[in-house]
């Protein structure tokens, strides 16, 4: 049995997208539910040691032209990042350098109550490292694979008649 360039590359690809959604499952992360009434916020923590990069995902399932601010703080409650958010889903990153207690707050700043979904945590982006060259090179393999078959293929035309 015969095994492709073309397979290999693609077992790289599957093995390495199935190792990082792994890694990023294993996250700690805290999520949070809340009819959040106007003028009020919501606050949500999460421990983070190292170095590394952070994330939060903001969905309103029942969407109509509302908007929330969002701030990260640091275990200092200093501003990391702040965003006016006004979009049904919104996803936002942040680098932290330090261990500490990582805050989110979401304040309602518009005129109606919002049914709101948190997701706030560590993306452990440099455990995805090895699993990320492993997609890339799967992917090169398959593009190369795939640009050699198609160079050389030649589509048969039929001759002109001439009357």
């Amino acid at each position: 049995m015969k095994i492709s360039a073309f397979k290999i590359g693609l077992v790289l690809v599957v093995i390495g997208m199935i190792w990082v959604s792994v890694v990023f499952n294993e996250t700690e992360k805290n999520h949070n539910s809340t009819l959040l009434k106007e003028t009020n916020s919501i606050e949500s923590k999460v421990d983070f040691s190292g170095v590394g990069i952070g994330y939060y995902k903001i969905f309103m399932p029942e969407f109509n032209n509302e908007n929330v601010f969002v701030q990260i703080l640091d275990k200092n409650l200093n501003v990391i990042q702040e965003q006016k958010v006004n979009t049904k889903f919104s996803v936002g990153y942040f680098d932290f350098n330090e261990d500490g207690l990582y805050t989110i707050k979401v304040s309602n700043i518009s005129k109606k109550s919002i049914d709101l979904q948190i997701e706030f945590g560590d993306t452990h982006s440099q455990k995805m490292l090895a699993p990320g060259i492993m997609i890339l090179v799967g992917s090169l393999i398959m593009m190369l694979i795939s640009y050699l078959k198609i160079k050389n293929y030649n589509i048969e035309q039929p001759d002109e008649n001439i009357s």
